[in-house]
C-alpha cells in the first residue's frame, strides 16, 4: 500500500529532475532552474515534516470505569 510519505519520497527526485529540466528547456540558466526545483523539493519535505507530521496512531480510548454489580 502506497502511503503519503512514499509519494513524497517519489516526488522529490521527480521535482528536482523534471522541473529543472523543464525550466532549462524553457530557457532558464541551469543554476536558476536547479534552484527553483530545489525550492519545490524543500517545500515538499517541509510539508511532509511539519504540516502532515508523522505520528504514531492514537490508541483507542477505553472506558476504565468499575463494573457495577447492582
Amino acid at each position: 500500500m502506497t502511503g503519503y510519505y512514499d509519494i513524497v519520497l517519489g516526488l522529490i527526485p521527480l521535482a528536482l529532475l523534471g522541473i529543472s529540466g523543464g525550466l532549462y528547456v524553457a530557457g532558464f540558466a541551469v543554476p536558476t532552474a536547479v534552484s527553483i526545483a530545489g525550492l519545490v523539493a524543500v517545500t515538499l519535505v517541509g510539508h511532509a515534516l511539519f504540516v502532515r507530521a508523522p505520528t504514531d496512531p492514537t490508541p483507542v480510548a477505553r472506558d476504565n470505569a468499575p463494573v457495577n454489580a447492582d
